[in-house]
């Protein structure tokens, strides 16, 4: 996708789609609440019609708020559903039959009821379930690529149960434009935390360059974030570091968005991007789509797709080893997840980043926990890792000599067919696979799937778990955890000759491709990458 345009934007409009001369106000009344207290939940919820309708619901109390969303990619990519406050709901349906669905975040099992719509109004209440609490454990989720407005964002992150939300509030397309004349800003925000709840907060000062236009003519660079500084950014983009520097002054961080556009590989190095995305926002609930984006994959990844493209599979695995060469190169990126729910057919948090806060909740110590790798992604199942018995720690440095570590990889889901694998330097070293079949092959299995091991350290390294839950239809969802560093002097970590020479490649193109369009001190930078990854393939093996 070079073009946001691509695909029928229609978020809040979703109450004009479905309307029929035949609804009868408040033919629906509903209630959301959690199965254990009998409380009203905030929550997602889907109408869907027999014959395939998509209906949308409203709140049935003035103290509640309703979020329609509905946006489509394609013929078959799409979301459609409100996001509720913890208030009842109500819909203006024709007599028929219909299917509602709630879902709230990742530690509920979604609630799902079929209702008749007669001539008499009906009533329906959908019971979550909370499978696992990951608060009392001192994990908290966010979303770090948000396109939501200010005015929804509130319900939306309580609807889903999202900690933290980073929205971008500023939003440049066009290169050189400083953020304050960016073509798709929010308006002028505060750089003032929103509570919306003590355990729901929003930074509201964010910028995205998304670079499509170079001097006027369309050219596509790619997009990195800058989240969490203090003030309006002054630059426009390129040349990138008098931006890294504000944002990193400020106490900010840098988020490398998608790893295959134009210029991302080239930016690592030159800014110290902070994030990389490894859920990205091309994971959706709903079908894959971006089948062909951005930079190829190369041939020492062996990663096969058809003639269309990637499918989501090799689209995953294409992040991950890409991630897995900065890594064995030295640069120590933590990984997060971002939806841009708001432009795409995806709700707030689907793929998320969870931070450990083992002094509680706070934006600050969430920050923190995000930039030092205290943390997990996941776009389905929940992984928590313990090394030594030490939980979310993020390197150790290990004196000359063998050290053992105690390796626990802890998998939560409520899929029968999964797998867990621990990956080290980049390579799978240790994998435990369970497929279930028969009668109970969709049944909920809540209980946790515990792998350990043994993992012997003489050099320095790194290594971090990572697993899959199998839907019925055969696609995949993962988490990942932030890689765990082990130092040891005098022995470094060398990265394969491949994986240098795929970064060299990457800059050297876009050297090439650029040298007619860019400025000399833009030029100058992508030069200072290709210098910097050369100089480290020297110490390749």
């Amino acid at each position: 996708m070079w073009r946001l345009c691509v695909g029928t934007l229609v978020a809040g409009l979703a109450f004009t789609l479905t309307g029929s001369p035949t609804a009868r106000a408040e033919s629906l009344r509903g209630t959301v609440v959690d199965q254990a207290t009998g409380k009203p939940l905030a929550a997602r919820i889907y109408i869907r019609s027999a014959e395939g309708k998509w209906h949308f619901a409203a709140s049935a109390d003035p103290a509640g708020k309703a979020v329609p969303y509905d946006i489509q990619r394609g013929p078959q990519s799409f979301e459609r559903h409100t996001a509720l406050s913890a208030h009842g709901f109500t819909a203006d349906l024709p007599p028929g039959t219909y299917t509602l669905t709630a879902e709230r975040g990742k530690e509920y099992l979604p609630a799902e009821t079929t209702v008749e719509i007669g001539d008499a109004p009906a009533s329906v209440e959908l019971k979550l379930r909370r499978w696992i609490n990951l608060a009392e454990r001192g994990w908290y989720s966010g979303d770090t690529h948000v396109h939501r407005t200010l005015h929804e964002l509130p319900t939306a992150m309580l609807a889903d149960d999202v900690n933290v939300a980073l929205p971008l509030t500023y939003w440049v397309t066009k290169s050189a434009t400083p953020p304050a004349q960016g073509d798709k800003n929010l308006p002028p925000v505060e750089p003032k935390l929103i509570e919306v709840s003590p355990q729901h907060v929003i930074w509201p000062l964010n910028t995205e360059y998304e670079i499509f236009t170079v001097g006027g003519k369309q050219h596509t660079l790619g997009a990195v974030f800058g989240l969490g500084h203090k003030t309006v950014l002054e630059r426009g983009a390129p040349p990138v570091r008098p931006i890294a520097e504000q944002v990193h002054r400020e106490g900010g961080l840098l988020d490398l968005d998608k790893h295959n556009w134009p210029w991302s590989m080239a930016l690592v190095p030159v800014m110290n991007v902070d994030l990389y995305e490894l859920a990205n926002n091309h994971h959706w609930r709903t079908d894959f789509f971006f089948r062909q984006f951005g930079e190829g994959v190369p041939a020492y990844m062996k990663i096969g797709h058809d003639p269309a493209g990637l499918d989501e599979r090799a689209w995953t695995e294409f992040g991950f080893q890409n991630y897995y060469a900065l890594l064995n190169c030295g640069f120590r990126l933590m990984p997060t997840a971002g939806t841009a729910s708001g432009v795409h057919p995806v709700p707030l948090g689907w793929g998320r980043v969870y931070v450990h806060c083992p002094e509680g909740f706070s934006y600050e110590n969430w920050m923190k926990g995000l930039a030092e790798g205290r943390s997990f992604v996941t776009t389905g199942p929940l992984l928590l890792i313990t090394v030594d018995g030490e939980t979310a720690k993020s390197r150790f440095e290990q004196t000359e000599g063998t050290h053992t570590y105690d390796v626990r990889m802890e998998m939560r889901s409520t899929r029968g067919s999964w797998r867990i694998e621990l990956v080290r330097d980049g390579n799978v070293v240790s994998r435990a696979t369970s497929q279930t079949e028969g009668p109970n092959a969709e049944a909920p299995d809540m209980s946790p799937k515990e792998v350990r091991y043994r993992l012997e350290v003489a050099e320095s390294t790194w290594f971090a778990a990572r697993c899959f839950e199998v839907l019925p239809d055969g696609r995949e969802r993962f988490a990942h955890t932030a890689p765990i560093f082990i130092d040891v002097p005098g022995k470094p970590l060398r990265p394969r000759k491949e994986e240098a020479q795929y970064l060299i490649s990457r800059v050297e193109s876009e050297i090439e491709r650029n040298k007619d369009v860019l400025s000399p001190e833009a030029l100058a930078e992508f030069q200072e990458a290709l210098a910097r990854y050369q100089e480290i393939a020297k110490t390749a093996r």
